[in-house]
Formats: structure tokens, C-alpha cells, sequence
């Protein structure tokens, strides 16, 4: 059974606030199929220690007006990889080096992908930016 669709809603809500904080290559995985503990896992690239910080603030926020309440947040501290469980969604945030060195995309690729709207995919986020190329593809 795919995700639900509150569950992608708050996909969205959480993508276009981490995009509205300049978040990188983001990309949502519907995991429902394979794991029972929730539905999505949102993934987000952050260029440095602030700037994690920043994407998860907004995130958290962002969850919050949309009814989303955080189960745990980890490795807020350290903002190499912030894990936030919101139930029905997990949004991992990384910084660059880290998103590559896991590569969550290559160990969930038998996960279909959730299309986000094109605004949050391009490499300018919500305001446009570069036109050329899909953020969600990172490899």
C-alpha cells in the first residue's frame, strides 16, 4: 500500500520549508511498503553545521502548523545527519558529504520516489533559480 496522502501533503509542507531555507538535492522516498514504522522519508542537503540547523528549524516549524507532531529529533547537535520522526513522515537532513558518503537514495532504489512539485526540485528552489536539471537526483 503506497503512502497516504496526509502523509504526502506533509512531504510537501516539510520539502518546500527545508527549500525555502536553500535546502539541496531534495528527494522523498515512499517507504510504506517496506517498513511499518512510517510511510516517507524526506531528504534534504545542507552545506554546512548553520545551514542543517536552519533547514530543520524551518522543517520543524513548518510540521507544526501542518498538525505534525515530532516524535524525536537526532543528531541536532553534531548537524552531520538530523533524523526528525514526524510518524507518518521522517525527514533526514545531511550535509553534503554526508548525504554522499550514506547514500540513503542508492539503499532505498527499490523504493518507488514521490514527485515533489518541480518548484522544490529545481537547484533555485521555490523562487526559481537555475532551470536546468533535477535536484531530487542525487547519486
Amino acid at each position: 500500500m503506497p503512502a497516504t496522502e496526509h502523509a504526502a501533503d506533509l512531504t510537501i509542507a516539510a520539502a518546500r520549508a527545508a527549500a525555502d531555507k536553500k535546502a539541496e538535492y531534495l528527494a522523498a522516498i515512499d517507504v510504506s511498503e517496506r517498513l511499518g514504522l512510517t510511510d516517507v522519508f524526506l531528504l534534504a542537503s545542507g552545506t554546512n553545521e548553520r545551514h542543517v540547523h536552519a533547514i530543520v528549524d524551518a522543517v520543524d516549524e513548518a510540521m507544526h502548523r501542518a498538525g505534525a507532531k515530532r516524535r524525536t529529533r537526532e543528531g541536532f547537535a553534531d548537524a552531520h545527519w538530523v533524523l526528525v520522526d514526524y510518524g507518518d513522515v521522517v525527514v533526514h537532513v545531511l550535509q553534503n558529504e554526508d548525504r554522499e558518503f550514506y547514500s540513503l537514495e542508492r539503499l532505498w532504489k527499490d523504493c518507488p520516489a514521490i514527485e515533489l512539485p518541480a518548484d522544490l526540485t529545481r537547484p533555485g528552489g521555490p523562487e526559481g533559480g537555475e532551470e536546468d536539471g533535477q535536484v531530487g537526483a542525487a547519486s
